[in-house]
């Protein structure tokens, strides 16, 4: 697919980067006094980057209409939102009435000072270059505007931002009274004249939020100036909300080709039919339709945008949608395999873009998008390199990450995102979505600001986050210690006795029985294996040590600090945990539980085994998961199975190895240099080595007997023997039986 760019080109000033925060706040008093910008200011590249929306279009055909005196609305009221497109079509009215010879009289409430010149005075002086009917601070009476304005048809009067005048003005001393009564006044007056004129018509705007009213005494005054005009006014909202796809397109490219365009997008449905992503309640044939609208941006993106982020009070609808996306499209430009623009494709590392939107939510939002999103070490980079080598470049953990980030605020009780919302976000047409799935997964357990209640991120600080502060607070005290009590849990005494971190070769008896030994250090074994405190060691071969795999020990570590600290969350009643997290953080102590146990068998795991040239090492290699098997099985199995310790002897090489060049042994010595000698056969235990005995005399292979004055007699030869290890009894050459 091509980039986005090669099919929509952007206006120059977007390509260029030469956007101001204020580019898109359009200002009507600026156009009118000549020092707008070309965009506002000239009526040709005006209106070739305005959309008309269907409001606009019939708010400019009902005004022509009116002004030529055919009838139809005198005052017409314009209410939207902040950013909503009030002052862009009262801008639209001064161009086309300047086309069609109107008169025209343009009064911004923000622009004027009531000291100075009430609205009549400035009426009058935009109409004649003076002031003499109107003059003074009392409102003139319906006779003297009447006769001002019939002189002067067809008169178009736009009134933007009346509210403030009217405010500041109650500051201005007029009698017993201010000069707010008599705007007030004014209003009722000039809307009855301008009702009576054929070729008069009347535009004000009142603003619809909450937060542009300021005070209660502003209030107070915009519900009278509601009452005032709400007699006779006709209310238009210039912009429709499927309209906004249509503005914005328009006044950020100079051309989209849409044959291209359509290609792209019918290559991703197919990807997101086969996925099965595509929003609940929405079909394929919708979901194009939105797509051709808004395409080079993905339908989410305006949505997100214009409703959710829109309904902040201080977001300012389209204009503020117009500028993150100009800043968006800016960014992207130059940036390959982008074919339509995403929510995870917003660059949150870039400060404008991210400076834009957290100054809706918060500025502590600076930090915890470093903290999970942006910073080299946030949990979405790591995200990012944990997905594997064949992921990597497609940055899945940081797009999931921002597209979740983007969902998350409204100025209402809207936010989150599903799964497939967040698929639809980050999707790209060769990877199947299954990897934002397992990414998901991952981003939950690494970022520290995302909710555990939903795909949001917050303020507030995660379990994640109480995990990484409860882990700070353990010692390494506290890791030797559970680490003992998990090593005591694991290691039983069915097979061996069993010697855990022994300081002192006295700690381990030198006894017959075969011990496991468990060193932290391999520089002890040969200590421990050749001394019993201050005397030589006798039963070397009885010894096997257990040693640390040391490039798993920072990985254990990690994994028992973390049970610890679930273990700490759990009994902390001081966090007040939602029941959700109280919940979560039980799953979290088992699974934790689970997961340090599985690192403590992979952390010991080196065996050395006693031989005639020093130790013989082997690596009992990761364990497998859910096998359940205690440390001391896992080396006595894998002992057993290359024959490094014997559970049965045959009793052939007994023959061979003692009988060959002698005529009998002392059955006692035998097993004497089995304990004593390092790299003997290891045997489970005496009886081992008896029944060997046993069965080498039944089947013939040698005699059991005793020596009677030095000479040995043959008593058991191809029958029962039970043999006791005594002095004096040996097995004998099968000849002299």
């Amino acid at each position: 697919m091509k980039r986005f760019s090669l099919v929509a080109l952007p206006h120059k000033d977007i390509k260029e980067g030469k956007l101001t925060l204020d580019i898109f706040a359009a200002d009507l008093w600026e156009v009118y006094k000549g020092r707008a910008p070309e965009e506002y200011s000239n009526p040709d590249v005006f209106f070739r980057k305005t959309f008309i929306t269907s409001g606009l279009k019939k708010l400019l055909e009902v005004s022509e209409k009116r002004l030529r005196g055919e009838g139809g609305d005198s005052i017409i009221q314009l209410q939207t939102p902040f950013g909503g497109g009030k002052t862009h079509s009262l801008i639209a009215l001064y161009h086309k009435a300047k086309e069609w010879g109107v008169k025209t009289i343009v009064i911004d409430g923000t622009t004027l000072d009531p000291e100075e010149r009430t609205l009549w005075e400035e009426m009058e002086f935009q109409l004649t270059g003076k002031v003499e009917i109107l003059q003074g601070r009392i409102s003139p009476g319906r006779e003297k505007l009447n006769k001002l304005f019939l002189k002067n048809q067809p008169l178009l009067i736009l009134m933007d931002e009346i509210l403030q005048y009217t405010t500041r003005a109650s500051g201005v001393k007029v009698g017993d009274s201010n000069l707010a009564s008599q705007v007030l006044a004014f209003i009722q007056e000039l809307t009855g004249v301008v009702r009576t004129l054929g070729q008069s018509l009347l535009i004000l705007t009142l603003p619809s939020s909450v937060l542009e009213h300021y005070d209660e005494n502003t209030e107070r005054l915009f519900q009278q100036l509601q009452k005032i005009t709400g007699r006779i006014e006709k209310i238009y909202t210039p912009v429709k909300d499927e309209e906004i796809s249509s503005i914005i397109r328009r006044r950020l490219f100079s051309s989209i080709d849409e044959d291209e365009a359509k290609k792209i997008i019918e290559e991703f449905l197919d990807y997101a039919e086969k996925e099965n992503i595509f929003p609940k309640g929405i079909e394929k044939a919708v979901y194009r339709e939105k797509f051709i609208k808004s395409y080079p941006f993905q339908p989410e993106v305006i949505d997100v945008l214009y409703k959710r982020w829109g309904s902040f009070p201080t977001f300012q609808r389209t204009r503020g949608v117009l500028r993150i996306l100009g800043m968006v499209i800016k960014d992207l430009l130059n940036k390959p395999d982008i074919p339509f623009v995403r929510l995870g494709d917003f660059n949150l590392e870039n400060t404008e873009i991210r400076r834009e939107l957290i100054k809706h939510i918060g500025d502590e939002y600076d930090s915890i998008i470093a903290a999970d999103i942006t910073s080299r070490d946030s949990g979405a980079k790591r995200v990012d390199k944990s997905l594997g080598d064949a992921y990597i470049s497609f940055n899945f953990g940081t797009k999931i990450a921002t597209s979740i980030f983007m969902y998350s605020f409204s100025g209402g009780s809207e936010r989150g995102a599903t799964v497939n919302e967040i698929k639809l976000s980050t999707a790209v047409v060769d990877v199947p979505s299954s990897i934002i799935s397992e990414a998901i997964s991952k981003l939950k357990e690494n970022l520290f600001y995302i909710s555990d209640e939903g795909l949001y991120f917050t303020n507030q600080p995660n379990l994640n986050r109480i995990l990484l502060t409860k882990m700070e607070t353990i010692e390494d005290r506290d890791i030797e210690e559970n680490e003992r009590a998990l090593l005591n849990k694991n290691l039983t005494k069915e097979h061996f006795d069993i010697f855990i971190w022994p300081k002192d070769s006295r700690d381990i008896p030198d006894t017959k029985k075969l011990k496991l030994v468990v060193v932290k250090d391999k520089k002890l074994c040969s200590e421990f294996l050749n001394n019993c405190g201050d005397k030589p060691r006798v039963y070397l071969n009885t010894l096997i040590f257990l040693c640390e795999k040391d490039a798993e020990r920072i990985s254990f570590e990690d994994s028992l600090k973390r049970y610890l600290a679930w273990k700490l969350i759990e009994k902390d009643k001081t966090l007040k945990l939602t029941e959700e997290q109280e919940k979560e953080v039980k799953e979290r102590v088992n699974k934790s539980w689970r997961d340090v146990n599985q690192k403590l068998i992979d952390l010991y795991r080196i065996v050395l085994l006693p031989s005639r040239d020093g130790f013989e090492e082997i690596d009992l290699g990761m364990s497998v998961h859910g096998m359940g098997s205690t440390i001391n099985k896992r080396v006595y199995e894998r002992l057993r199975e290359e024959e490094k310790i014997f559970e049965r002897l045959n009793p052939y090489p007994i023959r061979e190895k003692y009988l060959k060049e002698r005529d009998f042994v002392e059955t006692k010595s035998i097993f004497e240099s089995f304990l004593k000698t390092p790299g003997e056969f290891r045997l489970v235990g005496e009886k081992v080595f008896i029944e060997t005995i046993k069965e080498g005399v039944k089947s013939g292979l040698f005699g059991l007997g005793f020596l009677e004055e030095e000479k040995p007699v043959c008593k058991h030869f191809r029958e029962e023997a039970y043999p006791d290890l005594v002095e004096g009894e040996i097995i004998i050459r099968e000849e002299f039986c």
